[in-house]
């Protein structure tokens, strides 16, 4: 079993500064509560960094650009995340509970009772 989180941005330097610069200027405008959850506004939050490095869960990120070239067939709102299980993906958590999500500790409780 892996999960896959799927931001709603897209790869690249470019997309990453533009990203970094809208968190600073407007972040209640964000349109990536994933992110927002996950990364301050230029590194990954301290919290969820070593959330993931004592987890046993093993765990890929994508982009959505980058999701949607590995699973073109595979429509969705994002940000999301999915559980990859003999070759079967479901969702554990959706954009619309991702963007009720207080903070980084709210989003390790939710996936620690979801997997």
């Amino acid at each position: 079993m892996k999960l896959l989180f799927i931001y709603n941005a897209n790869s690249g330097l470019f997309n990453a500064l533009c990203h970094a610069g809208h968190k600073l200027v407007s972040p209640s405008t964000y349109m990536c509560s994933l992110c927002a959850l996950t990364y301050d506004t230029v590194s990954e939050n301290k919290v969820w960094r070593r959330f993931r490095a004592e987890s046993h869960l093993d765990m890929e990120f994508y982009h959505k650009d980058e999701f949607e070239a590995k699973f073109p067939s595979v429509k969705m709102t994002y940000p999301t995340i999915l559980k990859l299980e003999n070759a079967q993906l479901t969702t554990v958590l959706n954009s619309d509970v991702l963007n009720k999500i207080k903070d980084v500790v709210g989003l390790i409780e939710r996936l620690k009772l979801s997997v």
